[in-house]
């Protein structure tokens, strides 16, 4: 298995900043550098190679804890499709550089639950998140009657990234929008999004019928999986609680 931690994220202004950096995977939490904790995870998850996007403030930093740097774009989903095509035929541990809390028992657990789809993302329920960050930023989303944060992390099955890059391109562009991501699974799922009985195993047979793959929600998964440094509000709560660990 390969993982590759996209790095290229930059913040600016105020957020920058309170970082003291404008590269976002190198902001500090508990010590530490926010990539730090994903190299890690990665490592002790059972990758036998770890790649990282980035440029060369990434690079200096990871050294030779990574196996490879994949040079960055200024654009998102170029780098997303660098990250997926790198893998070639191993299976892909796809990951943001933004997850403070995340650990190799958390992604070791995901991957053993993904193994048998040909596309997984990790889902914490509402209650179990709330009970790991109390009175965190907002992350849970409702999908029908199921209240869930959605995972940073996509592991993909050899060969199958590729295939359904083009679609992966797209919801990445409107990974901010629910609304958006609920427009990419056409007419019919899009009326039951918008009625609130959209469930996830609706979305799971549409890929299949659509796309061929075997796509899951693996539920139940560990917070840490899921919580990220999207905004200053998230990276001053993850401050605070790592000082308070």
């Amino acid at each position: 298995m390969i993982a590759v931690i996209t790095a290229g994220g930059r913040v600016d202004g105020r957020f920058a900043e309170v970082l003291g950096t404008d590269v976002k995977a190198l902001a500090r939490v508990g010590g530490r550098a926010l990539i730090d904790a994903a190299l890690a995870a990665a490592r002790g998850a059972g990758a036998g190679r770890v790649s990282v996007v980035g440029g060369v403030q990434i690079a200096e930093w990871c050294g030779s804890r990574v196996d490879e740097v994949i040079p960055e774009d200024a654009e998102g989903r170029e780098n997303l499709r660098r990250a997926i095509c790198s893998a070639v035929d191993l299976p892909l541990l796809l990951m943001t550089s933004d997850m403070p809390f995340v650990d190799a028992a958390a992604l070791r657990d995901f991957v053993a639950r993904a193994r048998d789809a040909d596309v997984a993302l990790p889902l914490a329920n509402e209650t179990a998140y709330d009970l790991a960050y109390p009175a965190a930023p907002p992350h849970v989303t409702a999908i029908g009657n199921e209240r869930v944060a959605n995972g940073n992390v996509v592991f993909f099955a050899p060969g199958v990234g590729e295939r359904v890059l083009p679609v992966a391109q797209r919801l990445f562009d409107a990974r901010k929008s629910l609304w958006r991501m609920a427009a990419l699974l056409g007419p019919a799922l899009l009326v039951r999004y918008a009625a609130r009985r959209l469930r996830i195993e609706d979305v799971e047979r549409h890929a299949a019928r659509i796309l061929g793959v075997r796509a899951r929600a693996v539920r139940d998964c560990a917070p840490s999986l899921c919580f990220d440094v999207d905004t200053l509000e998230d990276y001053r709560y993850a401050s605070e609680r790592a000082a308070g660990s």
